[in-house]
This record gives structure tokens, C-alpha cells and sequence, in this order.
């Protein structure tokens, strides 16, 4: 199910902070979200998690002035510049923050607690040494906007030639929440962040969420293990697209200034 990733909050809000867009508590009431806690472990000269406010301020003190985002799969390190511990992590968690302008990098760790009917999320960022090196795989706003575009094509073709049918009482909730997220007007990145990249943004997750439902709800005519094997492998290209979008989105505050300073 389609899901912002806790790394894009992170990176989104903490950019938003490091510019000097937002408070401390508002960031990180934004990045926490529906968890109930998030703490940050292994900060120099910190013996224990600390909260997110104290841990964004640590990392400033550090040299860090952006976050940048990786989404990595197996076989494709997107956003990653080692080392390979580091990026094992990373790829475990499907997720990471890298700091620009300090070699620390961020990997959530999730923990489930309280009784059923009312389990919340806690989150532990572990803050590793990374590698400050160019992320891999990351395209521009305009490549990615571009290559999201073919996407969806792609996409909706897949579908309908495997007749996947993205329906029934879990997939049709799924696109009504996802409808009254956006008509809600949610913000979709935080402040500071260029409109492409909300546009840009906005359209990696409609991707995704139709990919997400063809794998959890939309069997279609696909019954067969090859039948099934083979949608997989026809949506593979579509979902690495959508991934590297996110990317490139979560990241362009961080490029553009990059860009400027050149």
C-alpha cells in the first residue's frame, strides 16, 4: 500500500528547518507523523537516542546543510554512495537520509508496540558514517518528470494487457483515501521546495499506488505463478521510475542550492 516513506519526511522537513523555513517543533511534529516517537542513536558525543530537534541541531553543528534521500532495491543502490555497511543498512530498510555536507547518513529501524486494536510505531534513526560522493542513479526534476510521464503509460498498457484488474473493496478505499488526501489539499513537500517537485512528486505516488494495488489486489486474469511472475517483471521498469522520481523530488532543495553555489 502506498506510503510516504519516513526518509522523504525526514529529509523534506529537515531541509525546510536547516533553511530556516520552519521551526524546530514543527518539523518535527511533520516528520513524526502518525508514529508516535522518533529518536536518533549514535550522534557523536551522544551516549543514548536523543529527540529529533536536538538530533537536526547536532547534525547542523556537524557541517550537515541538506538531506538527501535514497530509496534503495535489490540491484539498484538509488541514492546510495557507500560504504557497503551503509548501504546493506540502507537497502535492509528500503530506505536512508544522507547528510550533505557531513559524512552521516540515517537509517530508520521500526518497532511495533501496544496492544492489539491500537499498535503505534516507534522509529530510531541510526546515524552511520557514509561516503560523501555523488548519489547514485538520482536524475534531474526535468529527467524525471519526463520519464514519469512515460511511466504511467507504461503502467496503465502493463495492466491492461495482463488484465490486471486494481479493484475490489481493498484497492477501491485505497484510491479514496488517496483521492481525499489530495483534495484535502495536503502538503505534499515542505516549504522551500520548487512546485515541479511537488508536481513531480504527486505524480511518483499515483504510480506507485497503482503498482502497489496490481500486486496486492489485482489478480485479473494474472493466476498462474508465470502469469503472475511475468506482471512482476513487466512493472519492475515502472516501479524503479517511480522510485527514482521520489528521489529526485526529495532531493532537488538540496540540489538547487547545490547548483547555485557552483
Amino acid at each position: 500500500m502506498l506510503t510516504e516513506p519516513r526518509s522523504g519526511r525526514l529529509a523534506a522537513w529537515g531541509n525546510a528547518l536547516l533553511a530556516g523555513l520552519v521551526s524546530p517543533d514543527d518539523a518535527a511534529l511533520a516528520i513524526v507523523g502518525e508514529d508516535t516517537v522518533h529518536r536518533v542513536a549514535g550522534l557523536p558525543g551522544e551516549t543514548a537516542p536523543v529527540g529529533l530537534t536536538l538530533a537536526l541541531g547536532r547534525l547542523r553543528a556537524l557541517g550537515a546543510t541538506g538531506l538527501r534521500v535514497a530509496l534503495p532495491a535489490p540491484g539498484h543502490p538509488l541514492g546510495l554512495s557507500g560504504p557497503p555497511e551503509f548501504n546493506a543498512r540502507a537497502l535492509e530498510a528500503e530506505e536512508a537520509v544522507i547528510c550533505f555536507g557531513a559524512a552521516f547518513g540515517l537509517v530508520p529501524e521500526v518497532y511495533e508496540a501496544g496492544p492489539a486494536g491500537d499498535v503505534h510505531a516507534e522509529v530510531v534513526w541510526h546515524a552511520l558514517p557514509v561516503r560523501e560522493a555523488p548519489p547514485a542513479d538520482v536524475p534531474s526534476l526535468g529527467e524525471a518528470e519526463r520519464e514519469l510521464a512515460e511511466a504511467l503509460r507504461e503502467a496503465t498498457a502493463v495492466l491492461a494487457r495482463l488484465d490486471v484488474a486494481a479493484s475490489g473493496p481493498a484497492a477501491e478505499a485505497a484510491i479514496d483515501a488517496y483521492r481525499a488526501r489530495a483534495e484535502a489539499g495536503r502538503e505534499v513537500l515542505a516549504p522551500g521546495y520548487p512546485p515541479r517537485a511537488a508536481r513531480v512528486l504527486e505524480l511518483a505516488q499515483r504510480i506507485a499506488l497503482l503498482i502497489s494495488l496490481a500486486h496486492d489486489h489485482g489478480h485479473g486474469a494474472a493466476v498462474t505463478a508465470s502469469e503472475m511472475a511475468a506482471r512482476a517483471q513487466a512493472l519492475r521498469p515502472v516501479e524503479r521510475t517511480a522510485r527514482r522520481a521520489q528521489v529526485a523530488a526529495y532531493n532537488s532543495m538540496v540540489e538547487e542550492r547545490e547548483r547555485r553555489v557552483r
